[in-house]
C-alpha cells in the first residue's frame, strides 16, 4: 500500500517488482512486473497488459526444467521476439523448476540464443547445484556467458544448503563473498555493453517463512520466529550490490575497457 511505498522510498529504494505502476509513479519510483511462461503464445498478452500498466520491465520463470533443447528455444526465441516488438525489457530468471535450473544448460541456451538477457537470482544455482563444493572460481570463469547477460537481480543469499540465511550468520562470510563476486561480475557485464538511460535492477527478494525460504526457530514460548530481520538484511544487501557496481566500475577503468 501507500505506506509501504513510502517507506521503502524513504528507505533509499528506487522502485519496487509487482506493486502498483500508478502509484508508484506518483512517488516517483519504478515498478517492475514478473510472471510465468510455460508454453508459446503464453507471453505476448501477459506483456501487453505489463505494458498498458506501466510496468518498466518484468522478469520470468520459464519452463519447468523438463523442456527439450527445442521446446527451450521456441520459448526464448518468441519471449526475445516480444521483447522487442512491444518494447518491454524481459529477463528470464536463473530459478528452480525452470528452464535455466542447472548451469551447463544455461550455458547451452545462451550459445543458441546470444540476445538472452537475465535475471540473476543466484542463490538457486548457488545452494541448489552446491557451487562452493569444487573450485568455485572454475564456475565463474564457465559462467561468464551468463554474467554477461544480467540485466536485473533477485538479491538473495544463502550457504552451501540453505537457500535464504541472515547475513550475519557464521556460514555466510565465504558465501556473501561469493555472491558479492557474482554480482560484481555481472556489473561488469552490464556496463561493458550499457547505452545512456539503461540500468540494471537490484531487488533484494528475502521471502517470507510461509513459502520456506526464511526460516524459523523454536522460541522459549513454543513459537516459531524467524533468524533474522528481513527489512535489515535487505537494506544490507542493497548497499553490498552498490559496493559490487563501485567495483565493477573500478576494475574496467583499471583494465582500460
Amino acid at each position: 500500500g501507500d505506506n509501504l511505498l513510502r517507506a521503502l522510498r524513504d528507505a533509499g529504494y528506487q522502485g519496487t517488482q509487482s506493486g502498483d505502476p500508478k502509484l508508484s509513479r506518483e512517488l516517483g519510483m519504478g515498478c517492475t512486473a514478473g510472471g510465468r511462461v510455460n508454453r508459446p503464445g503464453e507471453i505476448a498478452p501477459f506483456v501487453r497488459d505489463w505494458k498498458r500498466s506501466g510496468f518498466d520491465c518484468a522478469t520470468l520463470h520459464v519452463g519447468w526444467g523438463h523442456e527439450s533443447d527445442s521446446e527451450i528455444d521456441a520459448l526464448v526465441s518468441e519471449i526475445i521476439d516480444v521483447s522487442d516488438s512491444e518494447d518491454l525489457p524481459l529477463y528470464i530468471e536463473t530459478h528452480r523448476a525452470t528452464i535455466t535450473q542447472d548451469t551447463w544448460r544455461t550455458i547451452q541456451i545462451i550459445e543458441r540464443n546470444p540476445d538472452i538477457r537475465l535475471n540473476a537470482d543466484f542463490s538457486h544455482w548457488y545452494t541448489g547445484l552446491e557451487m562452493p563444493y569444487g573450485d568455485f572460481e572454475e564456475k565463474l570463469k564457465f559462467l561468464a556467458p551468463a554474467f554477461e547477460r544480467v540485466r536485473f537481480i533477485h538479491g538473495r543469499c544463502g550457504n552451501s544448503s540453505h537457500m535464504q540465511v541472515a547475513l550475519d550468520h557464521p556460514s555466510m562470510e565465504k558465501s556473501l563473498l561469493h555472491f558479492k563476486e557474482m554480482w560484481t561480475r555481472s556489473c561488469i557485464g552490464f556496463l561493458k555493453s550499457a547505452a545512456p538511460g539503461d540500468y540494471i535492477s537490484f531487488n533484494p527478494e528475502l521471502l517470507h517463512p510461509s513459502i520456506n525460504y526464511a526460516q524459523t526457530f523454536r522460541q522459549p514460548d513454543g513459537r516459531y520466529d524467524e533468524q533474522s530481520d528481513r527489512w535489515e538484511d535487505g537494506l544490507k544487501m542493497t548497499r553490498i550490490a552498490v559496493e559490487c557496481f563501485r567495483e565493477a566500475w573500478k576494475r574496467l577503468v583499471s583494465s582500460g575497457s
